[in-house]
């Protein structure tokens, strides 16, 4: 998404000028709903899951405007603690990839209903190790399962997609399990809302939002779950 260069000083600037070119994926449709899905615990509680798709301004961008999403953060998983900082994980050699840990009520919204959207309209699950103009493990397609039912449920609703030819190829998204997420920088956090005229976010992460909104009716809330809120900033 950036350069190992960049600092928060010269972010905005840079990825202006790095991020130009709009995304060759095709346009976003509503995939089919999983046929198997996690049951709501009896007892009042929020659940975690955590998404990779790409730049985590977009993925958080749209969990942040879902019903039932209480809050989600930008950050890194799939690599060590040691090196989850924005100009390591930027290398592509770190393990980790840019994602985004949402927390949700499942009395309000299912995973399966999580994963749907995941799959329609926060990225491409068939791009391999990029999305669009970003390219690089850091960028690939993964959920990082919080437990073994997410990883069941995930994995059966990727053979269903496959099996069904949904997008017309295989999904390239892979299933990650005992992968801790690390929070990223405070600057990359609510970057959508924050520079909501930024050229990437414009070119990218906008008709995500719209697709949001258009595909997910039920679903789409216009104001945002923002961290800053969360911690009262």
């Amino acid at each position: 998404m950036k350069s190992l260069a960049f600092t928060a000083a010269t972010l905005a600037a840079a990825a202006l000028v790095w991020h130009a070119v709009p995304s060759s994926a095709e346009p976003a449709r509503r995939v089919p709903a999983p046929t198997a899905d996690l049951v709501a615990p009896p007892a009042a509680m929020t659940e975690i899951a955590v998404f990779a798709g790409g730049c985590f301004w977009g993925v958080q961008g749209v969990f942040q405007r879902v019903q039932g999403v209480s809050n989600a953060v930008s950050g890194y998983a799939g690599g060590d603690a040691k090196t989850a900082k924005y100009d390591e994980v930027g290398s592509g050699r770190t393990g980790h990839a840019e994602s985004v840990r949402i927390t949700y009520d499942p009395k309000q919204i299912s995973y399966g209903k999580l994963l749907q959207i995941y799959f329609s309209v926060a990225h491409d699950p068939t791009e391999l190790n990029r999305q669009g103009p970003d390219t690089g493990t850091q960028y690939r397609s993964t959920v990082f399962a919080e437990n073994a039912e997410q990883a069941r449920i995930a994995k059966a609703y990727i053979a269903q997609l496959n099996q069904a030819r949904t997008f017309g190829k295989p999904l390239a998204t892979t299933i990650e399990t005992g992968k801790p997420f690390y929070a990223a920088e405070d600057y990359h956090q609510d970057f959508l809302t924050k520079h909501p005229d930024h050229g990437y976010i414009v070119v990218n992460d906008w008709p995500k939002i719209d697709d949001l909104k258009k595909l997910f009716p039920e679903s789409y809330r216009s104001a945002p779950a923002l961290v800053s809120a969360a911690k009262g900033v």
